[in-house]
């Protein structure tokens, strides 16, 4: 301890966890500066206040934090600190949750296990696709489209938000005249088109406000590739469980996955509609979709959809719709009218599909 009560670069290394090396590299990047040095050795010397931060540094670099975003936590009032790294998790556990998609995937294909093998086999799918302007807006900005290898539902905002939208799922058509990706090869296949989607957008947008969500599902064999950006979403139902397979990319989900509001209270939130991520024809984080691989089975049942949709129509009216009607287009058509008669203040758009089995029966509802 140097003589003025001030602890040496050793002692508040050992103190703080932190090893002299890495306070040295703090020091250098502005993130923990010490208290003193000494003018002719250089030697660093730190308070005993200065371990509170420290000890915050290291716990959240044994979570993986960037440098430069600790500094931000670091800087921040305790309960906006928390929410933070709250939020950081969040973006941790879902990254994860698409890695071990992903590596699950690999597991097989390497080991050489079919795993839609182990079901029926999948020929095919049965689908429709309805868009509708709502009772409110004056015009539409949703696309909705369907065929036998692609599912997709867009819904643009800003003052060529119809044309982003539209330009969006006209870049993944693209798809329809290329031989179906190898399975190891469709997410990548799928990323590549998406990023043709955002420079369509940039090129089919005059204004900086306009952009568009995405949600699509290309199919190859019994597996589906998932690409999803914004706030539109992609639900299944499966042997009578009803699953939301996407995440919103929104302000209130991001509040919701920090514990700061219900998800009744999302529903009600005045921000509920801002959107963190969607295709804007720009670069960068922003626009980066979700991209995931899912195994289809005989019996299952995807509903894709706009936020004009399940923000009027409850979750347990969805499953009953999807459960209940005989064929997609029925269920388009029901789907709609629950909106209409919920108000419809927003456009509305559905995509529903089935899996077909090698008996050429749809074994769902």
């Amino acid at each position: 301890m140097a003589e003025d009560g001030l602890l040496t670069i050793g002692a508040f290394a050992r103190a703080s966890r932190l090893s002299p090396k890495a306070l040295r590299l703090y020091d250098d990047l502005g993130l923990l500066r010490p208290a003193r040095v000494d003018p002719c050795n250089g030697y660093r010397f730190y308070a005993r206040d200065q371990l509170e931060r420290a000890r915050l540094v290291a716990w959240l670099r044994r979570l993986g934090m960037p440098l430069s975003r600790i500094r931000t936590v670091c800087d921040l009032p305790p309960a906006e600190a928390a929410a933070e790294i709250a939020a950081y998790w969040a973006g941790v556990e879902a990254d994860t949750a698409a890695r071990r998609d992903l590596a699950a995937f690999l597991i097989d294909q390497l080991r050489g296990k079919d795993t839609a093998m182990t079901h029926e086999t999948i020929t095919g799918i049965r689908y429709a696709a309805l868009s509708d302007t709502g009772l409110v807006r004056e015009g539409n900005q949703d696309t909705a489209y369907a065929d036998s290898r692609l599912l997709a539902v867009a819904d643009g905002f800003g003052a060529d938000g119809a044309a982003a939208g539209t330009a969006a799922i006209e870049a993944l058509r693209t798809l329809e005249n290329t031989p179906a990706p190898l399975p190891g090869d469709i997410l990548n296949t799928l990323s590549e088109a998406v990023g043709r989607a955002n420079r369509a957008v940039a090129e089919r947008s005059t204004g900086e406000d306009s952009g568009t969500t995405l949600t699509a599902m290309l199919w190859s064999g019994s597996r589906l590739a998932l690409v999803h950006v914004g706030d539109s979403r992609a639900y299944l139902l499966r042997d009578g469980g009803f699953f939301r397979i996407t995440h919103d990319h929104t302000l209130v989900q991001s509040l919701v996955d920090e514990g700061r509001i219900t998800p009744e209270e999302a529903s009600a939130h005045p921000q509920r509609s801002l959107l963190l991520r969607a295709l804007d024809g720009r670069d960068g984080d922003a626009s980066v979709p979700d991209v995931k691989l899912h195994d289809a089975r005989p019996g299952d049942r995807y509903l894709l959809c706009s936020d004009g949709l399940y923000g009027v129509v409850t979750d347990a009216e969805l499953r009953r719709v999807l459960a209940t009607c005989g064929t997609p287009e029925e269920a388009v058509r029901d789907l709609i009218a629950l909106a209409h008669e919920a108000g419809a203040p927003d456009n509305v758009s559905c995509v529903v599909a089935d899996t077909v089995s090698a008996t050429g029966r749809h074994t769902g509802p």
